[in-house]
């Protein structure tokens, strides 16, 4: 969430107990933060591809360009101090749509020369979306009170979905069209760069009038030295947790086959049939991950849910772990069988996200429940999902280099077998705290 590190996070006794309703800036918010988002990872990895790029390069800065999210409680304290969160929200939404233009703009450079100038903007975008989700997260949490953040939380995370899927489905279908219609994959990407920009610089104009401001954390640091100390003190107890070295394990490497398989699954179903991957054209990603894959996430998200509410999360980590597995068994499955019938294909993609939405429910829960707990929830809540963010980076980044090393049929077999720590660690994760996911029996 937006500040991070307070030990207490809400709305200030003096905010302004009036605001415009939740539903004309909830949705808007959260889907501008998916779809910039998706847009600096997962898009642009295609985007990479389609423009030549091999898949080492193309993973490695895809993956890289994670960064700011992942790490981006290490500014958000200074966002406390200076202005209002809205003001920086408008800043950085309007700051996004010129930065895409710019990216736009740098893919019709002659060669190869766009790699650089494109690449640097990009991660721009990318702090500037991270930096936008601070902001955004602490409107979110300083505006409502908890009973209303609680009733929205379910549209936040829709809403935060659908920009996933507006940029993972309209977007990539319409550059593969694009593509075919101009037979120049720098004239595609442009025109989406640009109706990406668009779309961000209206966000922007819209949220100018029907955004709140946002106001001050009940605790919030008056000065960056004061802020410092707070950080500080987080930071180290974060490290005298009981069993945190466990913890951590299970953070990290939760997710650890699937930060492998993250960027070079959607590179293996374009790659053509010559160099044993799908030959899939950009239309047919676009409605396979966009449309049934996105559906079959969000699915798999209220499944998991369900799961924990049901049994608790101590009984059923093992289940979801296990689950969020289940894309390793399917592309290994799609290398070796290298199916053309695009109803297979396309049912194999919604199990995989499927598995993948009811595993991923027990990673934050775990975090939530077990990690975070303390004086300072919300920051050490923090720091685990950035040791998560850190894992599917660093394994995105690697995961090119070792394809290229060994193919797409071997290197789906080491995906398979790096599920390996990720089953280990939830097997000896501590809990320490009471599983209160689980629904009381009815009398």
């Amino acid at each position: 969430m937006a500040g991070a590190i307070e030990a207490n996070s809400g709305v200030s006794s003096d905010a302004s107990p009036t605001y415009k309703n939740p539903f004309l800036w909830v949705p808007s918010s959260y889907l501008t933060m998916g779809l910039i988002y998706v847009a600096v990872g997962s898009v642009a990895n295609i985007m990479f591809k389609n423009l030549g790029m091999p898949n080492d390069k193309a993973a490695f800065w895809s993956s890289i360009l994670g960064f700011p999210y992942t790490f981006k409680f290490l500014w958000a304290p200074a966002l406390e101090l200076y202005k209002t969160k809205k003001f920086f929200v408008l800043v950085m939404q309007f700051s996004i749509a010129a930065a895409l233009v710019g990216v736009a703009l740098s893919l019709k450079l002659p060669g190869l020369s766009w790699m650089g100038p494109a690449l640097t903007l990009v991660a721009l975008t990318a702090v500037l979306g991270a930096t936008q989700d601070i902001g955004t997260d602490g409107v979110y949490v300083t505006t409502l009170p908890p009973k209303d953040q609680a009733k929205y939380l379910g549209f936040q995370s829709m809403c935060w979905n659908g920009g996933a899927l507006l940029a993972k489905g309209p977007f990539v279908t319409v550059s593969g069209v694009l593509h075919e219609s101009s037979g120049d994959w720098s004239t595609a990407w442009m025109i989406i760069m640009l109706a990406m920009g668009g779309v961000v610089f209206l966000a922007g104009i819209y949220h100018s009038r029907v955004l709140p401001s946002g106001a001050k954390a009940l605790d919030a640091a008056k000065t960056f030295g004061d802020a410092m100390k707070t950080f500080g003190h987080a930071f180290t107890t974060f490290f005298q947790k009981q069993g945190i070295v466990r913890m951590i394990a299970f953070a990290f490497l939760y997710r650890f086959a699937y930060g492998l398989l993250d960027k070079m699954g959607p590179l293996f179903l374009i790659d053509g049939r010559e160099s044993h991957g799908l030959g899939l054209s950009n239309q047919e990603i676009g409605n396979v991950y966009g449309t049934f894959g996105t559906g079959a996430f969000i699915l798999g998200s209220l499944v998991g849910g369900w799961v924990v509410s049901t049994a608790g999360l101590k009984k059923t980590l093992l289940l979801l772990c296990l689950c969020i597995n289940v894309p390793n068994a399917t592309f290994l499955y799609l290398s070796q069988a290298m199916p053309t019938d695009m109803s297979i294909i396309t049912g194999v993609i919604i199990i995989e996200q499927l598995g993948w939405g009811i595993g991923a429910v027990g990673h934050m829960i775990y975090m939530m429940q077990q990690i975070a707990p303390g004086p300072y929830k919300t920051a050490h809540y923090t720091f685990a999902t950035a040791l998560m963010g850190a894992c599917m980076m660093l394994t995105g980044a690697v995961s090119g280099f070792v394809q290229k090393a060994v193919g797409y049929q071997w290197f789906f077999v080491i995906v398979l077998i790096a599920a390996t720590p990720s089953i280990l660690a939830t097997i000896f994760a501590p809990f320490f705290h009471p599983d209160v996911t689980k629904q009381p029996a009815k009398a």
